[in-house]
């Protein structure tokens, strides 16, 4: 499906010096926020043209990384800003990120059931591709609805908000704290819900229980992300962890929904299902659960390396 794009030209929009910020050790905490919402924001901007023209998923893969550490920040760093600009804030990052979300995730699982399906014989190539066309429509429509949510008003609001912000500085109220522990102790903070939620898991956890246990580690190494200046290789350490705990669990995650995903496509061709086609759904099927037990395999290992490195925090 042919989708129209144009590059917007945001000059005037987003209004950044052309350093980025930074903080130092000793800057307040909400100095620290506003040196990563800068980053954040600079390439949330550098991936806008690559993400509305969609022919490198990685555009809008990284577009969309950015705007999920944004809303990470201002959620770990809450204590510290003030609440009236920041959560409305963070609730307008939660739109874009919902407007990005579908285009992604169909980026993913599309990439993913065509690499699964190119050694397979040409004949259950042609079943596979049948299968997945479904999936191709849905695709174009959800960049339709993409695209008009970056055309939109509310969107160039959205980033004028926010380097509006950066540039007069966060509204934050007086507060005369040790930055170095207060990020310590968001860093801890993020990590101790971690722990306690392994803790909670049955011998052999539900896939949504691992889901749940990967987007809190995906909050710890945001807030590591934030604190790494202030703190260098440790936090460096930690964050690489977390990377790890994060990507075993994602790839856990990944396999869960693209087994959904094509059980859900054998399903919508209805009771006259070509064999071909049936055949194929369940070679696909079964290469995805031998991942997820794979993974499953490995999740604790990575767990135990972010253990480790929190302690060394």
């Amino acid at each position: 499906m042919a989708i129209s794009w144009q590059r917007r030209d945001l000059t005037g929009v987003v209004d950044l010096p052309a350093e980025p910020r930074t903080a130092d050790r000793q800057a307040p905490l909400a100095e620290h926020i506003r040196a990563g919402l800068d980053a954040r924001l600079r390439a949330l901007i550098s991936h806008d043209p690559g993400t509305r023209q969609g022919e490198d998923p990685e555009e809008l893969h990284q577009m969309r990384v950015s705007v999920r550490r944004m809303r990470a920040m201002l959620r770990s760093g809450r204590r510290f800003l003030d609440r009236d600009w920041s959560e409305p804030l963070r609730a307008e990052l939660g739109w874009l990120g919902r407007a990005l979300g579908p285009v992604r995730d169909l980026d993913v699982l599309l990439e993913r059931l065509r690499v699964e399906s190119a050694d397979l014989p040409a004949d259950e190539r042609a079943a596979a591709a049948r299968l997945i066309s479904g999936l191709e429509v849905e695709h174009g429509l959800a960049r339709v609805e993409m695209l008009a949510a970056l055309d939109s008003d509310r969107y160039l609001a959205l980033l004028r908000s926010v380097s509006d912000s950066l540039r007069a500085g966060l509204p934050a109220p007086e507060s005369d704290v040790d930055t170095e522990g207060e990020l310590r102790r968001l860093v801890l903070g993020q990590f101790r819900k971690v722990r306690k939620s392994v803790a909670r898991l049955p011998e052999a956890p539900a896939d949504d229980e691992l889901h749940a246990l990967r987007i809190r580690g995906k909050r710890v190494r945001y807030t590591a992300e934030l604190a790494q200046p202030a703190f260098g290789k440790p936090m460096q350490q930690l964050i690489k962890a977390a990377k790890q705990f994060q990507d075993v669990l994602g790839e856990h995650q990944d396999a869960c929904v693209a087994e959904e995903r094509i059980r859900g496509l054998l399903h919508d061709v209805g009771e006259n299902v070509d064999a071909a086609v049936a055949f194929v759904a369940g070679r696909l099927v079964e290469r995805e659960q031998a991942r997820k037990a794979e993974r499953r395999a490995q999740w604790w290992q990575a767990w135990e390396a972010l253990d480790a490195a929190a302690a060394a925090i």
